[in-house]
């Protein structure tokens, strides 16, 4: 029986037929019936088939490296997390969850950690990448709320590209731009990296900017609009701000950019002139100590147009993670609430505890991942619990934040795998399902919740993570988490968006509560009449406490060059994903880079 399901790899959340073969393994192919992907797949995606191997899984509890049963291993982590609730407060202890969770796991923690156990401290790995945009819609929008869809890069007369290999980093989405590009020779690409990368190869302009200075380039982007009037009058009185961010802009320098003034001046004539324009931009500009300020740099200049919220125009945040979009709809870090509701607003955290019936609502926000860890070192931490990510690796100064975790009273990790750095370090060691195995919901970058099917039983003792977080729940006294299946978190989760979208918010999918789960097919939200089209804000209308957008003050500044020290640009490698325990059970997708890579110039060499 041939399953529909999506692929665990990058935002895009291609659709993915997968068939067992009756031998433990699958069979995969692109679904052709996914608006994400229509039927395409990458060489990760394609190669699905051969990662789902259970020799080497975790399969078992492990307490202390020791395997014991599931009631031991639950009981254990339940009496050490409510003794350092008891002991030392509600923010003694701590989640750190990932953009590999389906919703319905990130729902459960979120709501034990910040309704129950009364902390907001629970943040993820979606941080480290997607924040920087989170924060930038939330100043510029009011909400955190994506204005586009994927055919707005095909039905785009100009599409530029900013810290972004598209490429390598979302290979579907630039195989849809690339057949746009064939279909329409006239379509126009611009790629902004300082690296010539394999996105260039199809682009008709490669700027390759300075490392940091895309502030700088789309400040300048905003004068030029206003110094040839492109300002768009009749969007105006939807916005906010232009004065101020025009005169921030002002300070912006040419120089900086490290750009020929040529190519400059035809990057900004380029866009000025053209309506149908969408800017898509990724990590390589959200991932930067300015990363905020450069999200607002790029979105002021839409809003100074109206190039947003129609069709083949507007902004494009694009996600690396299957799930980080799903992760922001459950109030995923630290500083939100469930249905991209406000954690400081006292209003929305009414109508989520009397939703929840929470007996004590985290009222402030928690700490952060970089500070979460900071927290961990230094002993404020006492009980910890890591679901499906590998910050041992990942986290910015990895070492430090390995020691950290392996000095902490009491530390969990819901894995699929034992060997990992970070579960190496586990007191407590759950064994989680994998891809092939979840049930659950995914929403990709453009808004497109999607199911994710299993087409395998769970091996061994593997349990959902939603299954775990609600037994750990129920053992420590709270009621709201006797949940048996995925589809009654779904229906809850979609039931209390409901009351956000009472609220005034965007995210309102409260049509799905009573959906049928097994038979749902992908579904953007909003849902509401006035969006049918699926985008945000063309009609002007934002949710800021006056209704307007507002366009925010860039600074732009280049990153500091200390003498001896060099900067990294380099991205992700094309066919490996995160630490690898995922693709590296693929022998072809070493192929491509047989060994770990470092682009570094010989004379840079040297000279260090």
């Amino acid at each position: 029986m041939t399953i529909r399901t999506t692929c665990p790899y990058c935002g895009v959340g291609c659709g993915v037929l997968a068939t067992p073969d009756g031998q433990g393994g699958l069979t995969v192919r692109g679904d052709p019936d996914h608006p994400a992907n229509r039927g395409r797949l990458c060489v990760k995606g394609a190669a699905l088939g051969e990662t789902v191997a259970t020799q080497g899984r975790l399969l078992t509890p492990r307490i202390d490296g020791v395997e014991a049963p599931w009631d031991r291993a639950l009981d254990l982590v339940a009496d050490r997390f409510a003794a350092a609730v008891r002991d030392h407060g509600p923010d003694s202890v701590a989640m750190y969850v990932s953009g590999q969770l389906l919703t319905e796991d990130y729902y459960a923690a979120n709501k034990l950690m910040k309704g129950f156990i009364g902390s907001a401290n629970i943040d993820t790995n979606s941080r480290l990448c997607m924040a920087s945009s989170v924060a930038g819609h939330r100043r510029a929008f009011g909400s955190d709320t994506v204005p586009g869809l994927y055919e707005d890069l095909e039905l785009a007369d100009l599409v530029v590209l900013t810290g972004s290999n598209l490429a390598w980093c979302h290979p579907v989405l630039h195989q849809r731009l690339m057949a746009a590009k064939a279909a329409r020779p006239d379509m126009r690409i611009v790629v902004i990296d300082p690296r010539r990368t394999a996105t260039c190869e199809g682009a008709d302009l490669h700027l390759a900017i300075a490392p940091g200075a895309d502030a700088h380039l789309f400040n300048l982007l905003l004068c030029h609009l206003f110094d040839t009037g492109r300002i768009d009058a009749g969007f105006m009185p939807h916005v906010t701000g232009l004065d101020v961010a025009l005169s921030a802009a002002r300070r912006a320098d040419p120089a900086a950019t490290g750009l020929e003034p040529c190519d400059l001046s035809a990057f900004l004539e380029m866009w000025a002139a053209t309506d149908r324009v969408v800017t898509v931009y990724s990590q390589g500009i959200n991932q930067s100590d300015t990363g905020t300020d450069k999200v607002n740099a790029i979105l002021n200049c839409h809003l100074a147009t109206g190039r947003i919220g129609h069709p083949g125009m507007g902004p494009f945040s694009v996600t690396g993670q299957p799930n980080a979009m799903g992760g922001r709809e459950v109030g995923g870090l630290s500083n939100m609430l469930a249905c991209h509701l406000e954690l400081e607003n006292p209003d929305h955290r009414d109508a989520v505890r009397a939703f929840w019936d929470a007996p004590r609502m985290a009222e402030r926000p928690g700490l952060k991942a970089v500070d979460l860890f900071r927290a961990v070192e230094e002993g404020r931490i006492k009980a910890l619990w890591i679901i499906h990510t590998n910050p041992a690796v990942t986290m910015p100064d990895a070492d430090r934040v390995a020691r950290a975790i392996a000095a902490c009273d009491f530390t969990v990790v819901s894995e699929a795998w034992p060997d990992t750095d970070t579960a190496r370090l586990a007191h407590v060691l759950l064994p989680a399902t994998a891809w092939g195995e979840k049930d659950g919901t995914v929403t990709n970058s453009e808004r497109l919740i999607s199911r994710q099917r299993a087409a395998l039983p769970a091996p061994g003792q593997a349990r959902p993570d939603w299954w775990a977080v609600a037994q750990v729940a129920r053992r420590m006294g709270f009621r709201g988490f006797g949940w048996t299946e995925p589809a009654q978190i779904f229906a809850e989760h979609a039931a209390l968006s409901g009351v956000a979208g009472a609220l005034g918010g965007d995210f309102d999918i409260s049509d799905l509560a009573g959906a049928d789960y097994e038979a749902l097919a992908p579904v953007h939200w909003p849902q509401g009449p006035a969006q049918r089209a699926g985008r945000f804000f063309g009609t002007g209308r934002f949710h800021t406490p006056d209704g307007r957008a507002r366009m925010v003050p860039v600074m732009a500044r280049l990153p500091d060059h200390p003498v001896g020290r060099m900067l990294l640009n380099t991205g992700r490698t094309r066919d490996q994903w995160h630490t690898m325990t995922r693709t590296g059970l693929s022998p072809r997708l070493a192929r491509h880079l047989a060994e770990p890579y470092l682009q570094l110039h010989p004379d840079d060499a040297g000279r260090l």
